[in-house]
């Protein structure tokens, strides 16, 4: 067992008894793979009761009374005072990922976690997946659980907890600042994660099993719910969060963002995201409208609501949905959503490349005005707002890319990335479903290296790997059928090696399937020319698409960018007719030609 084992007995043998201990939150990360029913009957087992009571340690101290916890065996904990300046107050609700955790109620006054050895846990729901807030404490903890379904089948599933004191930053949900101890508090990052894990769609579930005691380490889970799918509502727009930045300063402003939708329908949402943020966002009013021309819209704008309020406070790495309006979202359409930032906002999670002018107003609320006349300032970028849904639709395709997705190097205000031409083109025909495109492309991103590394305020908005923003920028997205990979380019230019970057797409193939999406990979285009596009670079480019050309069955199907853009008589080069100029990115020409080259039969699960 753990380093905790001589102080603790195992749930079997007094599972209502409370061990005082401490909290953290942790990541759980799936390595498994896709559900499996097994037939036979499961022998006899506790009645699985709430995660609530089987609460047997605590992570969570007061700053001036660190020694009532003891999280990790060795009298640390995790901070009251800086859950608090995050908005993890006990009993918050918390968005993460699509899901709908609660933070423990008792969190600095008693258990506030369970460390992990098989309990059963009373868990009622249909959806996607199950997500996890916890932890590990004395290293990586790891195991296998069990799901248990009404119809009496069940499944497993994989979660690890990296250590709540060196996991990945890249990865967890928030970072706080300080560890307390009982001699005193130390500046040293704690960490807490979200995870979610595949259950079988449609099926209800009845309980969860935690995974047992992993034995070097222990597991900690904190909260546990069961993420429902969005039936009914198509993803319209989006973007990923590429990094955490300097912004404005912004004080009693408002923002006014475009967004270019790709399908339509009668109502609507929003989605916005404080990710990689240390300290919560207050959001005073937020509104919707088409754009009739800059900053102007076409209309009054209409009110959006959050929970019913007319704003809403987003705890650090937290999301928030507004609530569904009526409101006519026309497809390929400019929208216009507008938010008023009440308090000072001087950093604020962003996706850098917007390609798109978007506005600021003088001080002032001023989303629900039609006129441009506040909007005096301009910004090139997306702060804070991550999607926009409609209702009905068929669902959603992603694209997982990088610059050439994200669409640099595109004519800016005029929608020319290769997204919005593959939306066009699923809008022009009836052979398959006009589904939603969400443009998950980050402009320096890479497969397998964080060029952000996932924590603090940075100038480099390249976003964490696409393997670390997997379960964000793609699996958790509204109704996604079928995923796009294109990426690579910038892994080669940087010195990965081929086979590194094959390695990560076979996992990126592999989560996705577990989830039930159908995966389409893209070849890489040439970029010769370009100052990092070396000979090396172009050999372990071509390592990369011979993979991507024949996977072995890993991807359902294939789009050979790389033959559409390359020029026939240099083919480490692009044609010249589809360069943008830096050898690199395609400028309009290409992108449209790209995007034609999509079988649009493919993208259909």
């Amino acid at each position: 067992m753990a380093h905790l084992s001589r102080l603790t007995h195992k749930w079997r043998e007094s599972v209502v008894r409370r061990r005082v201990w401490g909290t953290a939150a942790v990541l759980a990360l799936f390595t498994g793979f896709a559900p499996t029913a097994v037939a036979q009957a499961a022998p006899h087992r506790p009645e699985p009761l709430p995660l609530e009571r089987l609460f047997d340690n605590r992570a969570v101290s007061a700053d001036d009374r660190a020694a009532e916890a003891d999280f990790d065996g060795s009298g640390s904990s995790l901070s009251a005072g800086d859950l608090s300046a995050a908005g993890w107050t006990p009993g918050r609700a918390l968005g993460v990922e699509g899901a709908r955790l609660t933070w423990p109620r008792s969190a600095a006054t008693g258990p506030d976690n369970v460390r992990a050895d098989g309990q059963p846990v009373r868990v009622h729901g249909r959806g996607d997946a199950l997500a996890f807030l916890v932890a590990g404490t004395g290293g990586d903890a790891a195991g296998s659980g069990t799901v248990r379904y009404r119809d009496g089948s069940r499944s497993t599933y994989r979660l690890t907890a990296p250590d709540w004191r060196t996991g990945p930053l890249a990865t967890k949900s928030v970072a706080l600042p300080h560890r307390n101890t009982p001699g005193g508090q130390l500046a040293e990052k704690t960490r807490l994660y979200v995870v979610t894990v595949p259950v079988a769609k449609g099926r209800e579930i009845a309980s969860v099993d935690l995974p047992r005691d992993p034995g070097a380490a222990d597991l900690h889970v904190f909260a546990l719910s069961v993420r429902s799918p969005a039936p009914g509502w198509t993803g319209t727009w989006s973007a990923s969060t590429a990094g955490y930045a300097a912004v404005g300063p912004w004080a009693d402003r408002t923002v006014r963002l475009v967004v270019h939708t790709s399908a339509g329908g009668p109502r609507v949402r929003i989605r916005l995201d404080n990710t990689f943020a240390p300290a919560p966002v207050r959001v005073g009013s937020a509104t919707v409208a088409v754009q009739d021309a800059g900053a102007g819209a076409r209309g009054k704008p209409v009110p959006l609501t959050f929970r019913g309020a007319s704003g809403t406070e987003i705890p650090a790495g937290a999301q928030a949905f507004s609530d569904p309006v009526g409101f006519a979202v026309p497809a390929g359409a400019n929208l216009l959503v507008s938010f008023h930032l009440p308090e000072a906002v001087a950093t604020a999670p962003v996706h850098s490349q917007a390609i798109q002018r978007s506005y600021v107003s003088l001080p002032g609320d001023h989303a629900a005005e039609a006129s441009a006349a506040s909007y005096t300032s301009t910004i090139t970028y997306w702060p804070l707002l991550t999607g926009v849904d409609v209702s009905g639709g068929p669902g959603s395709v992603v694209l997982l890319g990088d610059s050439i997705t994200d669409g640099v190097k595109s004519t800016p205000d005029a929608n020319h990335r290769w997204p919005d031409v593959l939306a066009t083109r699923l809008r022009e025909q009836d052979t398959v479903p006009h589904y939603g495109v969400l443009n998950q492309g980050i402009s320096a991103n890479r497969v397998t290296g964080d060029r952000y590394p996932g924590d603090g305020v940075s100038t480099d908005t390249g976003g964490v790997s696409a393997l670390h923003r997997l379960d964000r920028d793609v699996l958790s997205q509204t109704s996604a059928r079928t995923v796009v990979v294109f990426q690579g380019v910038n892994d080669v230019r940087a010195g990965f090696s081929g086979a590194q970057v094959v390695a990560g797409l076979r996992e990126i193939t592999a989560r996705a399937h577990a989830r039930g999406l159908r995966v389409v990979g893209a070849t890489v285009t040439p970029c010769e020319g370009e100052t990092l596009c070396t000979a090396t670079a172009d050999r372990e480019r071509e390592v990369v698409n011979a993979y991507v050309r024949d996977s072995g069955g890993d991807f359902d199907a294939v789009v050979d960018f790389d033959a559409v853009v390359r020029d026939p008589a240099h083919p480490a080069r692009m044609r010249p007719e589809y360069d943008s100029g830096d050898h690199l990115h395609p400028g309009d020409a290409g992108l449209d030609a790209m995007a034609r080259a999509v079988d649009l039969g493919a993208l259909k699960p």
